[in-house]
């Protein structure tokens, strides 16, 4: 049996409640990533009934914006002011706040595509590990420029000096994840879901076009498949594909993929 650890980026939407009620349901541990623009418009209710239930949540900064093109002081501006709501929602739900997560909007680390030094990687892995990457995101991979380089350096001292986390993941074996990706203090992930492609000003334009394409790439994607390493799964908390999001979950479950606890 496979096993994961589900991250769900964009909360909260309108159907955040019955996300939880599913994913309670089904035993399923998850980890929301908040943005703090949809706390301020869908208001804080749907997280403290997330948070009663154990559902983990984390920051995913206030505007979505990349940080490879925000100022370094706007950005970690986003990301306090985010800490401060989802403090003040583990307050109202009287539910005493463990470790502190961040994901970076896009997958955007200061370094645009180029997530980690991919040139680091082991030749065998690199391809492959950016195909993975180039499937789950919609953003250019371009190599990073000098001052990148330093903002994301700078962001990685910020995250750490903040009292954010990596999850303690020994259990990922893969090589190319043990090395940058272990050690940095923002959560990135191993599979990515896609399930942003079937939103309505995505769909048809990039390489999943189907719910039932997501779970055939669920089906057989390289590294998913590898029962000797744990996983990070992204999916999204979206208006538009609430259902998708609740289906995919099953399917992982029909597949013998089980849901790990947030540490």
């Amino acid at each position: 049996m496979r096993s994961a650890y589900l991250t769900i980026d964009d909360s909260p939407s309108p159907h955040t409640v019955a996300l939880t009620d599913f994913l309670v349901e089904r035993g399923v541990p998850a980890i929301y990533f908040c943005r703090g623009d949809s706390i301020l418009e869908f208001g804080m209710e749907a997280l403290i009934h997330a948070a009663e239930r154990g559902i983990v949540l984390g920051n995913h900064a206030f505007h979505h914006y990349r940080a490879s093109q925000q100022p370094f002081e706007v950005y970690t501006e986003e990301i306090r002011a985010t800490e401060d709501l989802i403090d003040q929602v583990y307050h109202e739900a009287r539910v005493e706040r463990g470790a502190r997560y961040f994901r970076f909007p896009h997958i955007d680390r200061g370094t645009g595509g180029w997530l980690i030094d991919y040139d680091r990687l082991n030749p065998e892995d690199r391809v492959d590990v950016i195909a993975m990457f180039s499937d789950g995101l919609n953003i250019s991979l371009d190599p990073p420029s000098a001052e990148q380089i330093e903002t994301k350096a700078r962001l990685q001292a910020f995250l750490k000096a903040e009292g954010f986390s990596q999850f303690p993941a020994a259990g990922i074996t893969f090589p190319w994840y043990q090395g940058e990706m272990a050690a940095a203090y923002d959560v990135l992930y191993t599979y990515s879901t896609s399930d942003w492609m079937l939103l309505g000003r995505h769909k048809g334009k990039w390489p999943y076009k189907s719910a039932e394409d997501l779970k055939a790439k669920i089906d057989d994607d390289k590294w998913l498949q590898d029962e000797t390493s744990q996983h990070i799964i992204l999916a999204h908390d979206k208006d538009e594909i609430e259902i998708l999001t609740r289906d995919l979950v099953d399917h992982c479950l029909e597949q013998d993929i089980e849901f790990l606890p947030i540490p």
